[in-house]
């Protein structure tokens, strides 16, 4: 390649101003000879060219260290700009392939990034680099512009990275259930608590059919895998009692004895009467409703203690202000008198809709000066929206409910478990409070301006979504009254 006489008169009369400093000279030389190859090595780098344009990258490293290693050396100059020159092309060649790479392999590298961030390397090593052999193969195929044999590279690669994906995620999920239930086999569980050991393994394999259909809603199959996980551990504490018992080291009678006095233990707790004559069916039920009423009784005094600090802050608040003033101080202390009585009211009728309602049917408490009905007797059908006649007798209760707050805004929520996306949770949940606020308007004859319908999804839990009777708790229906103090 030629040089310009011009460009080598004013390279040699650089070098020897600077002769006197050969490290000054040299930093100077490379300015002069790697700027235009620096910045493409710095834009094929930022396109992650050393991963989808390989082979072009390399020779761009190579000619760059060529380069390097002959300014190192004092060598020929021409020799040095030509290497820079060849390395500058070859990092723009590999910037241009690594963007049509990441276009026509976007499929493949979703994939292969869904699969890291399940630790498919980690879990899944033998899938994962089979994909990576795959991928690395349409990579090189496309870089030399065989298009459609890395089409096909890259579907078999997309293919082996979801399936790492799904064995990891299993093994994130299922593996100590797996290592339960081979101890459970090992240990001839299943010869003393078959059944709890059954049970075991089908929701074992729920979980892994909820994986297998959907892969990235995990809430479901993780609460599966850790009633399995409790399952297993059962079946092998059941086991030994029940070898205890066969070897008759353990007496049956002696057994339900040892179990009644566990109950006994939590009746006294309760000052609950341990009557167990007849079997444990009537102290169970005494104590579940000994638990319910202090629930309740709990709630009633938090809400009761929230509002009378409430009233008493607003109270203070409102009469140190009227102290300071003169005029209109009588009209504004009636005001509140007024408003107060207003509260007043507001309470009154609240205990009159308490009543209303058995447990079963919904929990009644307040929020301020709102009144909130949970409609725990209010059920819908799996993933339905639709109201069933059940549910008439129970809204005709709220109709009655509704009207002993006059004029009030009503606003319907709707809230679900956590288990499904959040996307479908929030529709079904919007859907199902729209559900309850048309059967109002047709059915009750209550105007639309007084009405609100929103959903929640699974955004606003009211207990732990890892039990069958907490997620049940979440999926209800909130009516919300607010009173209007003014006029009601």
């Amino acid at each position: 390649m030629a040089t310009k006489p011009g460009f080598r008169l004013s390279v040699l009369t650089l070098i020897i101003l600077l002769g006197l400093n050969s490290a000054f000279a040299q930093d100077e030389l490379r300015k002069t000879f790697f700027k235009d190859a620096d910045i493409a090595k710095a834009a094929a780098e930022a396109a992650d060219a050393g991963l989808l344009a390989p082979r072009s990258f390399a020779d761009g490293m190579s000619s760059y260290t060529s380069a390097e290693d002959t300014l190192a050396r004092g060598r020929n100059i021409e020799t040095v700009r030509s290497h820079a020159a060849d390395a500058t092309q070859s990092f723009r060649t590999a910037t241009t392939a690594a963007e049509l790479a990441r276009v026509k392999l976007a499929q493949v590298m979703k994939s292969r990034q869904d699969a890291a961030n399940a630790r498919a390397p980690e879990l899944s090593p033998e899938i994962w680099n089979e994909a990576q052999r795959k991928f690395s193969d349409a990579i090189r195929l496309l870089e030399r512009g065989d298009l459609k044999t890395a089409s096909r590279r890259e579907v078999e690669a997309t293919a082996l990275y979801r399936d790492a994906e799904l064995v990891a995620i299993k093994a994130q999920y299922l593996s100590e259930t797996r290592r339960l239930l081979a101890d459970a086999d090992r240990a001839r569980v299943g010869r003393y608590a078959e059944i709890t050991l059954t049970k075991a393994k089908q929701l074992l394999a729920d979980a892994e059919r909820e994986l297998n259909e959907n892969r990235y809603d995990t809430d479901l199959p993780r609460s599966l895998a850790r009633q399995a996980n409790y399952e297993a551990k059962h079946a092998i504490y059941l086991s030994v009692i029940v070898r205890r018992v066969r070897d008759k080291e353990l007496t049956p009678e002696q057994l339900v004895l040892d179990w009644e006095a566990a109950m006994r233990t939590v009746a006294g707790s309760a000052d609950v009467q341990p009557d167990m004559e007849d079997g444990p069916e009537r102290l169970t039920a005494e104590l579940v409703s000994y638990i319910e009423g202090v629930r309740e009784a709990n709630q009633a005094l938090q809400q009761e203690t929230a509002e009378n600090s409430a009233r008493l802050a607003e109270m203070e608040e409102e009469m140190s202000a009227l102290d300071e003033r003169l005029g209109g101080a009588t009209a504004e202390r009636a005001a509140l008198i007024q408003r107060l009585e207003a509260q007043a009211r507001v309470k009154e009728q609240f205990d009159q809709v308490d009543k209303m309602f058995t447990q079963s049917e919904a929990r009644v408490f307040r929020e301020g000066n709102n009144i909130i009905l949970r409609m725990v007797g209010l059920t819908f059908s799996s993933g339905d929206a639709q109201l069933g006649s059940q549910s008439f007798d129970l809204l005709a209760k709220v109709e009655k409910a509704i009207d002993v707050f006059p004029r009030s805004e009503l606003i319907i929520e709707g809230h679900t478990d956590s288990f499904g996306g959040d996307d479908s949770n929030q529709k079904l949940s919007q859907q199902r409070a729209e559900s309850v606020q048309q059967y109002m308007i047709d059915a009750m004859r209550i105007p639309t301006y007084r009405l609100i319908a929103t959903g929640y999804g699974e955004t606003r839990p009211i207990a732990s979504n890892e039990t069958e009777s907490g997620r049940q708790h979440n999926r209800r229906i909130d009516i919300v009254i607010r009173p209007n103090l003014e006029q009601n």
